[in-house]
């Protein structure tokens, strides 16, 4: 009994260890791109309509680098047994150049950009490894509760970051303080991180090289051979062709968030943390509620629910004309886009074969970063374009820039209901099926990763 209670209490750590690492990465997205770092670029570092097309390009330029690089880099940490290591370095990438934002100014465009983008691309990269734990730390039937308690405490993390910087920017103001909420941001990761870097071991093995071989060339016959495989993971195809499209929505509705609320609706700085925040809660509230779906009715059809909830979003915003009305938005968008993002993940998880979780969730990350590259860059082109031909209609500037905007907005519908049509395809029995067989095949046999809670799980998840 004493050992069973010792394996629950390292079971129950490992696990907080892992969410933590979560409440510390959300600070990142919550202040760098949902509420503070996203107007500031645009609106004092560009200024104007193009502010939001360089926007979407960083962005784009950031997750083509990741979506590249990914699918190779999971494969090597999984036959390396690495995927710790590369969870910190990438880390690291991300806390150093979100710290360096701390130097751009008005003006500072391209360096602005690059900063951005490097710190983008550690932050994406470092989530293939995070994300890649996940079969480690709960069994399949846990999945969807164990990665919508991550998603809440991370998203609980944001709302704190967010509460520190909130009164900062209220009493003083200026830009000063907004660029200080990147250094804020980046040292309130660092700390949460620590818990995974002591507590959270690394159980992948690392597997001896064929003659002739090195990592990095195994890595590529391993996303070789599972491209040539594909067809035996049929469903999981169309599941990532269904997230290609509906991450490009997502991925609009957080990138841009911010500038529809000042451009739209003309929100100040402190009412837009405001507005991040409330989302964050919801987010909170969003993953727990689709966690619990998941574990009750599986994962597709809580996947369809968060959709066609983000879709009544998208038309509600649309309609919008008010600041309030602007906020209950977000408060919807903020349980919607959790279960989306948190139930896709727990998706990849079950349908990823045993010992490949991390090469999987490198495929996983690998469309979700062309879908916030696609997506973004899409809408911020369009919005540009919408505003120059209402200003070659005689509107004025501002009016233009904002109508423009607006129209835009159908293409985060557009990219939703795209994906969901192609979700309605996906059988997630034959895809949790076909994820149980043996590769017999495979060129590398790597060995299951035990989850590290089974039959002996936490009832309470914890």
């Amino acid at each position: 009994m004493g050992a069973s209670d010792a394996s629950l209490r390292t079971a129950r750590r490992e696990r907080w260890a892992w969410y933590l690492y979560d409440f510390g990465n959300s600070a990142y997205a919550s202040v760098v791109y949902l509420a503070v770092f996203s107007t500031y670029f645009k609106n004092v570092v560009v200024g104007g309509a193009e502010g939001s097309r360089l926007w979407g390009l960083a962005i784009g330029i950031a997750l083509i680098v990741v979506a590249v690089i990914a699918p190779v880099l999971g494969a090597l940490a999984d036959f390396s047994g690495a995927k710790k290591r590369f969870l910190l370095i990438f880390t690291a990438q991300a806390l150093i150049f979100t710290g360096l934002l701390f130097f751009v100014q008005k003006g500072d465009v391209l360096l602005g950009m690059l900063f951005f983008i490097l710190a983008e691309i550690g932050y994406r990269s470092s989530q293939v490894f995070y994300d890649a734990f996940l079969p480690e730390i709960a069994a399949p039937e846990e999945m969807g509760k164990v990665s919508g308690i991550g998603w809440a405490v991370g998203s609980a993390g944001g709302v704190i970051a967010l509460l520190i910087i909130l009164p900062l920017v209220i009493a003083v103001g200026g830009t000063f303080i907004v660029r200080l909420a990147m250094v804020i941001t980046a040292l309130f990761w660092l700390l949460s991180m620590l818990p995974l870097v002591f507590f959270l071991p690394e159980r992948a093995q690392r597997q001896p090289l064929p003659p002739g071989e090195t990592y990095v060339s195994v890595a590529f016959k391993e996303v070789a051979h599972t491209v040539r495989t594909a067809g035996r993971y049929r469903e999981m195809a169309k599941f990532m062709a269904a997230f290609l499209l509906y991450g490009s929505g997502v991925a609009i509705a957080l990138e841009f968030a911010a500038i529809i609320g000042s451009t739209l609706f003309g929100l100040s700085q402190q009412m837009i943390i405001v507005f991040a925040i409330i989302v964050q809660v919801t987010n909170v509230l969003g993953a727990y509620a689709f966690g619990l779906l998941v574990n009750r009715f599986s994962a597709k059809p809580s996947l369809i629910a968060s959709l066609l909830a983000m879709i009544g979003v998208v038309a509600w915003l649309f309609l919008n004309q008010s600041q309030l009305g602007f906020i209950l938005i977000g408060a919807a968008a903020g349980v919607a886009m959790a279960g989306v993002q948190s139930v896709s993940r727990t998706m990849v998880g079950l349908f990823a074969p045993p010992g490949h979780s991390a090469e999987f969730f490198g495929f996983f990350t690998m469309v979700g970063r062309i879908s916030f590259w696609l997506g973004p860059l899409v809408f911020g082109w369009l919005a540009a374009e919408f505003a120059l031909m209402y200003e070659g209609q005689g509107v004025p500037v501002a009016t233009a820039e904002q109508q423009g905007l607006r129209l835009a907005l159908w293409a985060i519908a557009f990219f939703l209901a795209a994906g969901l049509l192609i979700v309605l395809t996906v059988s997630e029995q034959r895809a949790r099926a076909a994820a149980r067989e043996v590769d017999a095949a495979a060129p590398v046999s790597l060995k299951p990763l035990a989850p590290a809670l089974a039959a002996e799980a936490d009832p309470d998840g914890q």
